[in-house]
């Protein structure tokens, strides 16, 4: 027996998974800036998690956290997909693996 000391943001189903394992989780509800806050902490926390083992679950969770902040600022995916193709045509994709090492003004 002891407590495990996690205060993060969750998925809404992990409570239950937690019952069902036997153990008991103390979650409450974040106000919307507490929220919002939170999720720049997931979105890293993620990223962490991805760079550390690579695979393609952890990239799913990435996802999932940007498809959620997205709904928390009301945009949906047809427009964040707009975004990113009319930032690919301005900048480009990253089809050519290039590096940019350095620049030389003249």
């Amino acid at each position: 027996m002891g407590t495990r000391v996690y205060r993060k943001l969750v998925r809404d189903n992990i409570p239950d998974i937690i019952k069902s394992d036997g153990d008991r989780a103390i979650v409450r509800r974040l106000s919307e800036g507490e929220y919002r806050a939170e999720f720049n902490r997931k979105l890293l926390e993620e990223t962490n998690e991805y760079l550390a083992a690579g695979s393609m679950e952890e990239l799913a969770d990435i996802a999932e956290v940007i498809h959620a902040i997205l709904a928390l600022n009301g945009i949906g995916l047809d427009l964040f997909e707009e975004i990113r193709l009319r930032k690919r045509d301005k900048n480009g994709g990253f089809d050519n693996r290039l590096y940019l090492e350095s620049v030389v003004s003249d």
